[in-house]
């Protein structure tokens, strides 16, 4: 199997480990594989595929959207960068619980947040550059976001002092100014 599956301390978010193959030439993995992925129980079907890159400080995030939901499947391509996601489930017993792992370019690591999470991440590195598959496409009259430092998450963002922000980002709701809005019952936890 090319790829192992390491669950995290929030159900439906994991960590993918690839199988790298290395020789003196470089370096060949698989990223996407829809066989394997759906024998793991992974979505299978990407309609986008996102690709950044940031400077040292560079914090995006905490985004989501709901129509067309859209789970992310991200990888660091060059440089460092801290990968972070948020359950935002109404009802999920991990409810704004958080996951955050530092992540290299050189590792063969893949992270999976479905769409009922909020995800983002800071660059560690200048020129750190994020690539995620997106299963559903961009639209932005239904992507909304949680603010990078909500103190009811507390993520500990390896960059606080100087962390780069866009205007929206900036801007962004809490966890829980997003629980009262009529959206987020679209991502109510079913257990």
């Amino acid at each position: 199997m090319p790829f192992t599956v390491e669950p995290t301390a929030i159900p439906d978010l994991v960590v993918i480990a690839a199988q790298r193959f290395a020789d003196e030439r470089g370096f060949f993995m698989e990223v996407l594989r829809t066989d394997a992925f759906g024998s793991l129980g992974l979505p299978t079907a990407f309609e986008q595929v996102n690709h950044s890159r940031s400077s040292r400080g560079v914090t995006r995030g905490l985004h989501f959207q709901w129509d067309p939901p859209q789970g992310k499947l991200m990888r660091v391509l060059a440089g460092r960068a801290y990968l972070v996601a948020v359950d935002i489930r109404p009802g999920s017993p991990t409810l704004g619980r958080s996951w955050g792992r530092e992540l290299a370019a050189a590792e063969s690591v893949l992270v999976w947040a479905p769409a009922s999470f909020a995800r983002g991440f800071q660059a560690l590195e200048d020129g750190t550059e994020i690539e995620y598959f997106c299963t559903g496409t961009y639209d932005p009259r239904h992507e909304s976001g949680i603010r990078w430092d909500d103190p009811a998450i507390g993520l500990e963002w390896p960059i606080r002092s100087g962390a780069l922000l866009s205007p929206k980002d900036a801007a962004a709701q809490t966890l829980a100014e997003w629980l009262a809005r009529p959206e987020a019952e679209r991502f109510r936890y079913r257990a």
